[in-house]
């Protein structure tokens, strides 16, 4: 998801006892809507889907509010009530795709399975959510020049909390004889930039379905960190 930082650092006390990130919520200002109800939302949803569409056919810059809104058949202020501007949008479309990406590793504390096992489900959660959530979980690779200073840093939070807890289960799964490899940042880098070029060649409708994408895509993961197949 854009930032694919591996670079591991220190936790603070707060991340260190919860092993989650602080926030999950994008930082944002948002427009005249000062409550949600199952209505507002539905709304939302409906500009959400209507923008997507259009970022993903002719790119943010060349996209404009009034586009928008006249997808949907209403006014500007019934959009802006939503939100703030077409930035906001596009933040709010990229947000999710992240946070669903970058919490594929989040598994139960007592989960009793061996770390190979959890590397290979997170690869693979990681590669579905990206699918899944096409168009929008490929603008941040395709335009990453248009989101906030504050977008990007809650982003690079993201993403280290996903290698905070990938790099280890790589190692321990190392040492259980799992997996082979020799650098664990490249490895961890290079798995998980499987699903980054996507937005370069995937479409829906092909050949292969979603589920055939994401199995072969794991494979080929699970190829560059080394997993060892037990013969019985």
């Amino acid at each position: 998801m854009g930032i694919t930082s591996a670079t591991r650092h220190k936790p603070s006390g707060d991340d260190e006892a919860t092993a989650q990130p602080q926030s999950q919520h994008l930082p944002q200002g948002t427009g005249r809507q000062r409550a949600a109800t199952q209505g507002t939302d539905l709304q939302r949803e409906r500009i959400l889907q209507a923008a997507a569409q259009l970022f993903a056919a002719q790119g943010y810059a060349n996209t404009t509010m009034a586009q928008i809104v006249r997808a949907l058949g209403v006014t500007k202020p019934f959009v802006y009530y939503y939100f703030r501007d077409k930035q906001e949008i596009f933040e709010t479309l990229s947000w999710r795709p992240a946070v669903d990406c970058f919490t594929a590793l989040d598994f139960a504390a007592g989960d009793p399975r061996r770390a190979s096992e959890k590397v290979v489900e997170g690869i693979e959660r990681l590669i579905r959510a990206t699918i899944s959530h096409h168009p929008a979980a490929f603008f941040a690779y395709r335009e990453p020049q248009v989101y906030r200073p504050e977008y990007l840093a809650a982003q690079k939070k993201l993403a280290h909390h996903f290698y905070d807890l990938l790099c280890p289960l790589l190692e321990e799964a190392r040492r259980d004889g799992d997996l082979d490899f020799a650098e664990t940042k490249i490895t961890a880098l290079a798995a998980c930039s499987l699903p980054g070029f996507l937005y370069s060649w995937y479409r829906p409708g092909g050949r292969l379905s979603p589920d055939e994408v994401v199995a072969e895509l794991t494979k080929l993961a699970s190829r560059v960190i080394g997993l060892q197949v037990k013969k019985n």
